[in-house]
């Protein structure tokens, strides 16, 4: 026996959770549900706000990468930047001498009004090495020209040497600073160091047989390397000997200078001239 259901009926038992049979075949009417006409003492649902597709700022625009500019290429000259020391390996005579024309390594550049760089052949046997240049010197850039300068001529005569000549009797004149230090005072420390260079180079290129090194500043500047304590010890105990750099005899003697305020030394000046004749005329071992 089956129950004849009209869609209603079907869809009310359906809502009380009774399960129908029907024939096989027979066909399934589906009914939509009775409105709900029951009221509800509930308090009602909250409202569920539709959610907002989340959606986020536009990316700001990320401008490409731009290659850094290319840095100036400094030109390339043999001046001495400020503070740095001279590098002067491989330099000629000419790319030396205007190296210390341009030479801005330390602070006695703002007051010179001429570089001293050396004067006489560039071949000489002889090289004689002095301090720093004077008044004279840096009005004329040129080495050893007022009172002491005569007084150094006389010398070099004396035993046949000639700052103009060529040959034999020449003879190279250079000064450790080549900058005048103001009011003639002594040069510092830093300043030695930072000239040095430029004297080393001269003696590089030169290549003489001896070097004559006149004052204090020129003895401790040649020797610092090879004499402990050379700055401790007075030019009179460091006479009388040779000594060496860069492969070359060194004679100490006094400065000009000082000769015309001690006559007395004169005579010790005169025995270094003729330790330093004597140097170069003994035969090469």
């Amino acid at each position: 026996m089956s129950l004849d259901l009209d869609a209603r009926q079907r869809a009310m038992l359906a809502e009380m959770g009774v399960r129908v049979w029907l024939p096989e075949g027979a066909p399934v009417a589906v009914a939509a549900p009775a409105p709900q006409t029951i009221e509800s003492h509930d308090p009602p649902a909250p409202a569920v706000a539709t959610p907002t597709p989340l959606t986020h700022p536009p990316a700001p625009a990320v401008e490409a990468a731009r290659p850094p500019a290319p840095r100036p290429v400094a030109p390339i000259v043999s001046a001495s930047p400020p503070g740095d020391k001279p590098v002067t390996a491989g330099l000629g005579w000419a790319e030396l001498r205007q190296a210390v024309s341009e030479c801005q390594a330390c602070k006695l550049c703002s007051g010179r009004k001429n570089t001293v760089f050396g004067v006489g052949h560039e071949q000489a046997r002889w090289m004689m090495v002095g301090e720093a240049p004077g008044e004279n010197e840096d009005l004329q850039g040129e080495p050893f020209v007022g009172a002491a300068g005569q007084l150094l001529d006389n010398m070099l005569k004396a035993i046949g040497l000639n700052r103009q000549a060529e040959g034999p009797a020449a003879v190279y004149i250079a000064n450790v600073i080549k900058c005048r230090p103001p009011g003639n005072r002594n040069p510092d420390p830093q300043e030695v160091a930072m000239c040095l260079p430029y004297l080393q180079r001269q003696v590089e290129l030169l290549q003489p047989q001896i070097i004559l090194a006149m004052g204090r500043f020129a003895v401790q500047a040649l020797l610092q390397s090879s004499v402990p304590d050379v700055h401790a010890t007075p030019l009179g105990r460091l006479r009388g000997k040779t000594y060496d750099y860069l492969g070359v005899p060194v004679v100490v003697t006094y400065h000009p200078a000082y000769l015309l305020r001690s006559l007395s030394d004169k005579s010790k000046a005169w025995a270094d001239l003729c330790l330093a004749l004597a140097t170069v005329q003994r035969p090469q071992v």
